[in-house]
């Protein structure tokens, strides 16, 4: 295929799958059931880093994990009890485990007790690789930071894909007229991200000849995304919805 019937291809399929029909079943329907800032930004970060695996078990984990915090985020995350936070204790999914679960909330009540959104977590450098490794680093500054959960937190410095910060970016910032994405941020701009790479998007990509590098990670994830920037240089990760809704629907057959 030739670039520019790769980027038909890609239109069309981001034409099917970029839509709210998308939302009910993507870990994404989670903040979508909130209206606030911040409200939608930790919810959005707490699903985002336990999206992996299936996708309904994922939304159900989320569900869970709202419930806990009484459908308030944000009123949780600041106003907790200790009773409250005990609930937390029974909280896992897969190797996502309750210190884990304890020291996210630890992380983000530090953070919103000085700062009113989480875009200012990710405001560190002048390119993606660099927010994203300083956000790392902000994010296990502390000295009681449990070392398991270093793993639940990628970095472009072990050169990992960083497949859910990168979704959770997406989330935030691109600003999508079909209503999926929330474009709430605007200190990133949507040209800047750098699009999720995962084994559905990287097999896809490959099969369409835009991916060259064989492993699914921060170079692979760069190279693909350079790509994207051919087709459309101010909103290339928008493809990301033909990328891995093609990879689902081929999973499925």
């Amino acid at each position: 295929m030739t670039d520019s019937e790769i980027k038909d291809f890609l239109e069309e399929r981001l034409h099917h799958y970029n839509n709210r029909s998308f939302i009910s079943n993507d870990p994404i329907s989670i903040p979508h059931q909130f209206s606030t800032l911040q409200d939608i930004e930790i919810s959005g970060f707490l699903i985002a880093i336990i999206s992996w695996g299936n996708r309904a078990a994922i939304i159900k984990s989320g569900m869970r994990l709202m419930e806990i915090m009484d459908h308030a985020p944000h009123d949780f995350i600041l106003n907790h009890s200790a009773s409250e936070l005990q609930n937390l204790e029974r909280f896992y999914y897969r190797t996502f485990q309750p210190v884990d679960a304890l020291y996210f909330v630890h992380f983000l009540k530090e953070f919103y007790q000085k700062h009113s959104s989480l875009e200012l977590a990710f405001n560190h450098g002048s390119t993606m690789k660099e927010r994203l490794i300083s956000f790392e680093q902000l994010f296990f500054e502390s000295p009681t930071a449990p070392k398991r959960t270093k793993k639940h937190i990628a970095t472009p410095s072990r050169n990992s894909s960083c497949k859910r910060l990168n979704m959770f970016l997406r989330w935030m910032v691109r600003k999508d007229p079909n209503g999926v994405d929330f474009g709430i941020w605007s200190h990133i701009k949507p040209s800047e991200l750098i699009c999720p790479l995962d084994v559905h998007v990287g097999r896809v990509a490959r099969e369409l000849g835009i991916l060259v590098r064989k492993q699914d990670d921060w170079k692979a994830a760069e190279e693909l995304t350079a790509k994207l920037r051919t087709f459309d240089p101010t909103d290339p990760v928008k493809y990301d919805f033909a990328l891995f809704g093609t990879g689902i629907d081929l999973k499925k057959a």
